[in-house]
């Protein structure tokens, strides 16, 4: 099994930034993806989720409305299309694959992406 994230970047405060995580080694359509993020001194907490089964599930009411989560069944991808980024999004990003979204305990882990958002 493996996710890679790419697409992470420093950026300014306001600005977009596009997340991508390629997926292999299970069947796509069983599992949600969600991305997490670990900012420096926190723990891990989780940003977005996407199934077939639940749909979208927001585990972080600070992004509704600025992150975007999509999926590619057809490539086994996953986005987080992240807009009006603020320093406090400033953290390390993880895709991770779950049995569900609704269950926030990924079974699979990438090796994450660092954003940083400068002010």
């Amino acid at each position: 099994v493996r996710l890679v994230e790419s697409g992470g970047g420093l950026v300014q405060a306001g600005a977009s930034l596009r997340l991508s995580c390629a997926t292999s080694g299970f069947t796509f359509d069983d599992y949600g993806v969600g991305w997490f993020r670990q900012a420096p001194g926190k723990e891990r907490e989780g940003v977005l989720c996407i199934s077939n089964r639940e749909g979208i599930t927001y585990y972080e009411d600070s992004v509704e409305g600025r992150f975007i989560i999509s999926s590619d069944s057809a490539k086994n991808t996953v986005s987080l299309q992240m807009s009006r980024l603020t320093p406090e999004d400033t953290a390390v990003y993880y895709c991770a694959a779950l049995d569900s979204c609704s269950s926030p305990h990924p079974q699979y882990w990438g090796q994450g992406t660092q954003v940083t958002v400068s002010s």
